[in-house]
């Protein structure tokens, strides 16, 4: 018994017919990264951190000094140096010496620890310690974080505020992203007029192509509106084939059926191949999907509640398909 409903075996359908992640890459700043899908792995051009250092404020000992101290044999160091963020060594010194460090600041590689300022007792330039310390201790090692060569993001990754700074810490200002797919819009029908213009009896104002514009962008595409299509079911397949020629997907809202004739059906097949004719729900039938050349063709109501709803279940997957966003389709609500 199948007990997939045919909402979710049309998705699945048209979903295998998208080609995935079929876009070049391009170079992307990172000032507009956001959202974008990366096209390859990225891997750490150096270590992270790039150097070993402190992260707590105290003193950089050497481990070995503080070995015997106890309650009954505190041990006292002196200190005769800082180092401070930003200063590109830390000054050398002897046993039973102590170097004043801050949060941030290079330390040298090797048998040395931090004592906390709240773990000592202080007298001027003096300090005594009641217990041993670990080697390292409170020290972060270069490389801790990435060592040179690893993978640090993964192709198909979507690139959040997290990934930004991630590359940014590496001193990179761009990065290979998968191009956004460029999709072209219509909204059909002869009654459908400008949304900018005057209302007249017996029209609708297209609020569908500010909205799905809107929907594509913010699904990572680039939306370009073709304009309102009328009844002309020659024109309309020119202007398809046009659009086909430059862009990567096609969105279309309302026509579905024109004076008895299944008018998108027919310029889907015009134009390339039908993939989903119709889908048995509660708004009716008029979900509508084909590939040409590779490239999706969503057609949606034109009911605007509606056509949303279709974009969301197929124009929005196709977007994350070409952009190889791999993920679950989403599912009717």
């Amino acid at each position: 018994m199948n007990d997939v409903s045919p909402l979710v075996e049309a998705q699945q359908r048209f979903a295998n017919a998208v080609p995935f992640r079929s876009l070049e890459a391009e170079r992307c700043q990172l000032a507009a990264a956001l959202g974008r899908v990366l096209y390859s792995d990225l891997s750490a051009p150096f270590d992270s951190p790039p150097y070993s250092r402190a992260i707590a404020e105290g003193f950089l000992v050497h481990t070995t000094d503080t070995s015997s101290a106890s309650d009954n044999s505190p041990v006292t160091f002196k200190a005769v140096g800082t180092v401070f963020p930003g200063d590109e060594q830390c000054p050398d010194f002897g046993k039973g010496k102590a170097i004043r460090v801050v949060t941030g600041s290079l330390v040298p590689d090797g048998d040395y620890s931090i004592v906390r300022m709240w773990d000592c007792e202080t007298n001027g330039e003096r300090f005594t310690i009641k217990r041993p310390f670990a080697p390292r201790f409170f020290i972060e090692d270069h490389g801790c974080d990435y060592q040179e060569g690893a993978v640090v993001l993964t192709a198909g990754m979507v690139l959040g505020p997290a990934e930004i700074g991630v590359i940014a810490s590496f001193g990179m200002n761009a990065v290979e992203a998968i191009r956004q797919p460029r999709v072209r819009l219509f909204s059909s029908g002869d009654e459908v007029i400008p949304h900018t213009t005057t209302m007249r009896p017996g029209a609708i104002f297209d609020c569908n192509s500010p909205m799905l514009s809107a929907a594509v962008t913010a699904s990572g595409g680039v939306p370009s509106f073709a304009g309102i299509m009328n009844d002309d079911f020659d024109a309309f397949v020119a202007m398809a084939k046009e659009a086909l020629a430059e862009f990567d997907m096609i969105l279309i809202s309302g026509g579905t059926a024109v004076g008895g004739r299944d008018f998108i059906a027919d310029l889907v097949s015009e134009v390339g191949e039908l993939v989903v004719n119709g889908v048995p729900m509660k708004s009716g039938k008029p979900l509508i999907m084909g590939m040409a050349s590779g490239k999706p063709i969503v057609c949606v109501a034109g009911h605007p509640p509606e056509a949303l709803r279709g974009f969301r279940l197929f124009g929005a997957p196709a977007i994350d398909r070409l952009t190889g966003r791999a993920g679950e389709l989403p599912r009717d609500e």
